[in-house]
């Protein structure tokens, strides 16, 4: 990687076409590696609440990673690998928390829904004596409104949360609960910044999705009458191969988003905190 992305001074932000470039060359320059480590998580996705925490833990690892490379101190995957596995129960305990949040913000956002629906039936209601043309209209952009406000809120509320897992992956003097409030405080007044980069991010992983659903559905097509013929070794295959793609899809994915999450992490901490992180003087 150059020694900027695009000659940024130590407080001045990237922009999203510099975080996205600069996490996609720390993706392409290292793919093999964090492939692997990506690989692995995904095989311990099987096993439930321990697989699932490891699953967590070893993908911040590649965001601990990367962010070691832009701050210039890069790190061996087994001494990263031994810092993320030491803090194992807090990154079970974050995505515990996590999971409680989620509930709560969806709980709150739908009963917020639900009296502004009824507000909604109430102004519908006292349009009784209006063409039903001027009723389905009224309800129709009502209701536009409404949905789009509900999404960007939660949307909003969502985006505060992006950085917990690296917050905690690569910060010494924190745990589950810092790190949450850590990542709310780094991305106050970055929102649309960030979903500029997420939408980017997005559409260039975009294809290889299209790609891997296309062939899935070629299996379900061929793979299905057989497995209605009750042969539980067809059903076998279908799974394995299902899951294989599945799962190296994902293993090419994951990586390139804790790249991105790594990056707009430096990028934040740079702005906030004036750190002056400069990104390494030779191509990473």
């Amino acid at each position: 990687m150059s020694s900027n992305l695009g000659s940024p001074s130590p407080i001045q932000p990237l922009n999203i076409g510099d975080v996205v470039t600069g996490g996609f060359r720390l993706y392409r320059s290292h793919i093999k590696e964090y492939f692997f480590i990506a690989l692995k998580a995904y095989a311990w996705v099987i096993v439930p609440i321990y697989g699932w925490a490891k699953f967590y833990a070893l993908s911040s690892l590649i965001s601990r990673l990367c962010f070691g490379e832009l701050v210039n101190q890069p790190e061996d995957i087994k001494s990263g690998q031994n810092f993320v596995n030491s803090r194992l129960g807090q990154f079970l305990v974050q995505m515990l928390l996590m999971s409680l949040i989620g509930i709560g913000i969806v709980l709150g956002f739908s009963i917020i829904f639900g009296f502004v629906g009824v507000a909604i039936g109430g102004i519908i209601g006292g349009l009784a004596q209006t063409s039903n043309a001027v009723q389905i209209i009224v309800s129709v952009l009502l209701g536009i409104v409404v949905l789009a406000v509900f999404l960007i809120g939660l949307f909003w509320v969502l985006t505060r949360f992006y950085l917990v897992d690296v917050s905690l992956a690569v910060e010494d003097n924190t745990n589950a609960s810092s790190a949450i409030s850590r990542s709310w405080e780094l991305t106050k007044g970055n929102i649309w910044r960030i979903f500029g980069v997420m939408l980017i991010a997005f559409l260039i992983t975009l294809p290889l999705q299209i790609v891997v659903q296309v062939i899935v559905t070629i299996l379900q097509i061929v793979f299905i009458p057989l497995i209605e013929q009750n042969s539980g070794l067809f059903s076998l295959v279908y799974l394995v191969l299902v899951f294989s793609i599945s799962f190296s899809s994902g293993a090419l994915i994951v990586p390139f988003w804790q790249a991105i999450k790594a990056t707009i992490y430096y990028d934040l901490r740079t702005r906030h905190e004036g750190l002056g992180l400069r990104l390494r003087d030779h191509e990473i």
